[in-house]
């Protein structure tokens, strides 16, 4: 039998960022395992909730994303600004986020899952500490001919050029990691790193991907070490109970159609609350708008706004899903076979909206930057009365709940421990 292996999963972000590892940490606890989660305080209680270790990171994510910096992505005209802006902000707090994760894993661990943007200090722990580790992450960073780099938007530029754009990206990621890494190494007594991508990350580093091979099959050209699991799927807190308000709502009509922009935080809250409110009666549908950390609202006789509900219940009780193309809410509603309305926003929610509209679950994308109630309400009257949306949706849905994501984790964790 295989002693208890000490895990140490390290992520940072937004809840989304967040979300798909307590599901993967409960399912590695119900096999045998000790399992702590490094990450956000803001995120305590929802980590803690599921029976998980808890160890502490510094950067509050929602303050970051509502300060000026913050805001900045989402207001860029092009994917090259954007770009630039986030450069500028995350440089701000990569040396507090590094220092957090070297107390977290110096509080002891048997083996190290990471995060994209926690992967690079991981490695380099691992490296000096003797420790096995291995990236676990939720979106496919690594250059391919395939598709083009996640945040570069949604247009191909062929299979050559995705590779350089891929590469040019790396150029400007390192900008954000390597004075904090060139002075982890430094401290760690590690040989100087020429960072260039992954991320400044070793060769043949085995890296796990939490996502379904149905939505990105995994390209030829990726090295042998890196492979596509399926999606971890967020664990349900314990106890929790939908509102009396929710269920009498959704049993007093037909299925509402969902709005929801998670941990994007909007400049003009209240001017999003309105231009939802007026596509959703445009359309004349009945509508579900989630507060999330803009705080959006909408109040009418067809109208509830809600606080936190987990997607995997309310996604199949919905007509469609209005959502930002974050990862994890576009694995939830592809989850729950209801047909979407992608409103990407910034980074790599433009590469997933146009992944929904490729498998024929969604109509084309609209941009969060020249969203109108007209638009939006023409997109959900699509979502909703186009029958293959539907279908397709349906088809795909039960293709993935016969997936196991998490599987493959728990062999090549019990491989390297």
């Amino acid at each position: 039998m295989l002693n208890t292996v000490r895990v140490l999963i390290v992520t940072a972000g937004t809840w989304g960022d967040v979300a798909p590892y307590t599901g993967l940490g409960v399912r590695l606890r119900s096999a045998g395992h000790e399992v702590a989660l490094a990450t956000h305080e803001r995120f305590q209680q929802a980590v803690t909730a599921h029976g998980l270790g808890f160890r502490a990171l510094p950067v509050d994510p929602r303050e970051e994303l509502a300060s000026e910096a913050g805001r900045g992505p989402a207001r860029a005209v092009s994917p090259a600004v954007a770009m630039t802006r986030l450069v500028r902000m995350a440089r701000g707090f990569m040396s507090r986020l590094t220092a957090g994760v070297v107390d977290a894993v110096g509080h002891g661990a048997d083996v190290l899952l990471s995060s994209t943007l926690t992967d690079p200090m991981c490695a380099a722990l691992g490296e000096a500490l003797r420790l096995p580790s291995l990236g676990v992450y939720l979106q496919p960073i690594h250059p391919t001919g395939a598709f083009p780099p996640l945040i570069s938007g949604a247009r191909s530029f062929g299979s050559h050029g995705n590779r350089l754009a891929a590469h040019a990206l790396w150029a400007c990621t390192d900008r954000i990691f390597a004075p904090a890494m060139s002075e982890l190494r430094r401290e760690l007594n590690l040989p100087r790193r020429r960072f260039g991508g992954p991320l400044g990350l070793p060769r043949g580093r085995t890296v796990l991907h939490g996502f379904s091979p149905r939505i990105v099959p995994r390209p030829a050209d990726w090295p042998g070490g890196h492979r596509v699991c399926g999606y971890w799927w967020p664990a349900t807190p314990p106890g929790w109970q939908p509102d009396p308000r929710l269920l009498d709502f959704l049993a007093s009509g037909p299925p509402p159609v969902f709005c929801g922009f998670g941990s994007f935080v909007a400049a003009d809250a209240e001017r999003l609350s309105a231009l939802l409110a007026a596509a959703l009666r445009r359309a004349k549908v009945r509508g579900i708008v989630q507060a999330g950390w803009s705080g959006l609202h909408a109040t009418g006789d067809d109208l509830l706004t809600v606080q936190e509900v987990p997607h995997s219940w309310l996604f199949p009780q919905t007509a469609a899903v209005i959502h930002h193309a974050g990862a994890g809410t576009t694995a939830a509603a592809l989850r729950a076979g209801t047909p979407a309305v992608p409103v990407p926003v910034q980074l790599d929610q433009h590469f997933w909206a146009a992944r929904l509209t490729g498998l024929g679950v969604s109509p084309p994308p609209l941009r969060y930057q020249r969203l109108t109630a007209e638009r939006l309400s023409t997109a959900i009257t699509t979502a909703t009365r186009n029958p293959a949306l539907r279908a397709r949706a349906r088809h795909l849905a039960g293709a993935l709940a016969r997936e196991d994501g998490a599987h493959e984790v728990l062999t090549t964790l019990e491989r390297l421990a």
